[in-house]
């Protein structure tokens, strides 16, 4: 498998498979723990909602990315790229936690667009202090 993954083109497919499946199940587990119906809202134009996910999205990538920078086998790479998506999910629980006076899904859900942005920026800024952190 090691020889295989050598050629550029079916490591790339391999990485490209491995990260969008770990995409679709990250979204997933983001999904749960969402009050609202992240498709349905975004079914409805929600901005707030896109840049929430959108937020979320980049970051679960960034973590991908950094990891890839490493030359890992992929399996390191899904093992990195899920620890930091653990801590990522944890920003996010936190963020909720931290803004007692505000319930941040909400917020999201009825398209507060200063919420969906500070959402968004927690989600990319975490992702590059948690990926920098997993190539110490």
């Amino acid at each position: 498998m090691t020889a295989l993954l050598q050629n550029t083109y079916v490591s790339t497919a391999a990485y490209f498979a491995i990260a969008g499946m770990a995409m679709i199940l990250f979204l997933s587990i983001f999904e749960l723990v969402t009050k609202y119906g992240v498709w349905e809202e975004l079914k409805k134009g929600n901005l707030s909602v896109a840049m929430a996910t959108g937020g979320k999205i980049f970051g679960i990538s960034n973590l991908f990315r950094f990891s890839m920078e490493q030359q890992e086998t992929l399996g390191q790479t899904l093992l990195h790229a899920g620890y930091g998506f653990i801590l990522l999910l944890l920003a996010y629980l936190v963020f909720e936690f931290m803004t007692p006076v505000i319930n941040v899904d909400e917020e999201i859900q009825r398209d507060n667009k200063a919420i969906g942005l500070i959402s968004m920026m927690i989600s990319i800024g975490f992702s590059y202090i948690i990926g920098a952190s997993l190539i110490l």
